[in-house]
């Protein structure tokens, strides 16, 4: 029994990574979906990436292979429920104009952006109300209708366009993001993700996107799968992808990860597969053991005054 009940431990662990702080590394990777909860204060986290594309556009009879990088960095700023973060992508596409018989070279940011997410709703606040039952499997991965209660954050940012960038020429320097994530445990194998996205805000080409994510936990909890669907609807470019994908979690701090996909459409067609990891600096602190040792080292000072104390009045009554 004790040994059953430290695997459904583990394997809630990943899940509930950030409805309060565990031990466990909480990444956005693989997907391109945010999670709901942020790292926990003072965790620096680290996500990278890199990727390989082929997109093939059927209108200008066009070949391109991209390669390229991404990263996030995030940090837990000040609250358990705030997360600063930095995310880039910065490619380098080589595109064939068969037509033409003409070669072109592109490379620059195509994602460079800064911003804050702050949690408004955790459905696990009180861990009382939702500790996980011991002595019942079945309690514990049956469906619940409370399950499909979400996680809620909000994302307030700023893409930044610097430079001649090739991708986005017409951009305004500084355009604005917003958006809305959340995160429902649907059981202790299943977490569904969902993101709503307004970005580029303030220029001629702003852009609306979806991104619709379920993971799942393999028998050995240090695996997991996922599968992806983004929606994206812009002047510029619109498209429908799916993704899919596997995670290892090799040490409680560090990830490891790989995930590929491609478009519906045919202007252009895209097929990638993108490899990465996940590390992370844990400086985080138990705020409950925190309060309670500061409450003690109180309590020893009051302690300490009130002896001096007796001990002044004493010596005043010997003399």
């Amino acid at each position: 029994m004790a040994f059953q009940k430290k695997v459904f431990l583990l394997l809630l662990l990943p899940f509930l990574a950030s409805a309060q702080y565990t031990d466990v590394i909480n990444s956005n990777r693989p997907g391109v979906s945010v999670g709901a909860y942020a790292v926990g204060k003072n965790v620096v986290q680290a996500e990278f990436g890199l990727l390989y594309e082929m997109q093939d556009h059927s209108d200008i009879n066009s070949d391109s292979k991209i390669f390229g990088g991404d990263i996030s960095l995030r940090y837990g700023l000040l609250l358990e429920k705030l997360e600063l973060n930095y995310e880039g992508t910065y490619i380098n596409q080589n595109i064939t104009f068969n037509n033409l018989n003409l070669e072109e070279t592109r490379t620059d940011f195509r994602r460079n952006r800064i911003g804050l997410k702050y949690l408004l709703y955790d459905p696990f606040k009180n861990p009382e109300a939702n500790k996980p039952n011991l002595y019942s499997w079945r309690a514990n991965n049956k469906f619940q209708w409370k399950n499909l209660i979400p996680a809620v954050s909000v994302y307030g940012g700023a893409t930044f366009n610097l430079g001649d960038n090739p991708f986005y020429r017409e951009d305004a320097t500084i355009s604005y993001r917003g958006m809305v994530a959340l995160q429902s445990l649907l059981s202790p194998r299943f977490v569904l993700i969902s993101n709503i996205a307004y970005d580029r805000i303030t220029t001629d080409f702003p852009e609306l996107s979806y991104t619709i994510s379920l993971s799942h936990a393999l028998r050995n909890p240090k695996w997991s799968v996922f599968a992806e669907h983004q929606g994206i609807d812009s002047d510029r470019y619109s498209d429908l992808l799916l993704r899919g994908g596997i995670a290892h979690l090799f040490s409680p701090n560090f990830q490891v990860d790989v995930n590929f996909g491609g478009s519906f459409k045919t202007t252009p067609s895209r097929l990638f597969v993108s490899t990465g990891v996940s590390y992370r600096l844990d400086f985080h602190k138990d705020e409950l053991i925190q309060t309670k040792s500061e409450d003690n080292t109180k309590i020893k000072k009051k302690s300490m005054k009130k002896k001096r104390k007796k001990k002044k009045k004493k010596d005043e009554l010997d003399f």
